[in-house]
């Protein structure tokens, strides 16, 4: 997994990831958990500005997460002030990728995370959702 600034990130967003004394593990470090929240956190965000919940839940339909990777490069201590970003990074008619960064003054973690929609009531996948997807074509 790599990043690049030079890159197109469709439907980017970013956020300052606050670091709580309950996110530090024994060795003085962000706990691996932390990260998985501030994932969550990140794909909200997009999700908020592309396709808020009230519109999913209109639809009768909720976004599931597939796949997580994460590459860990630099530790994150409670002094720390890390930035996240995360990006569409692709899109097929079924499936999403989003793609992140956390970078505390340098990079110290690089994620993916695939998944899809589901329809709430039969559990079953269903396309995405052609306001997101509109809205990452533009971005193209």
């Amino acid at each position: 997994m790599q990043t690049s600034h030079n890159q197109q990130r469709p439907l980017e967003v970013e956020l300052v990831l606050p670091v709580k004394t309950y996110d530090i593990d024994f060795a003085g470090i962000v706990s691996n958990i932390v990260y998985i929240r501030w994932l969550e956190d990140l794909r909200l965000e997009i999700l908020d500005a592309y396709l808020p919940l009230q519109k999913m839940l209109e639809d009768g339909i909720a976004p599931i997460l597939l796949q997580t990777q994460i590459e860990y490069k630099q530790p994150i201590t409670i002094f720390d002030v890390p930035i996240g970003r995360m990006w569409m990074s692709k899109m097929k008619k079924l499936k999403w990728t989003v793609t992140a960064e956390i970078v505390a003054g340098k990079v110290a973690a690089i994620a993916e995370q695939s998944g899809g929609f589901i329809n709430l009531s039969s559990r079953k996948p269903v396309l995405i959702p052609q306001q997101l997807y509109q809205a990452y074509l533009a971005q193209q």
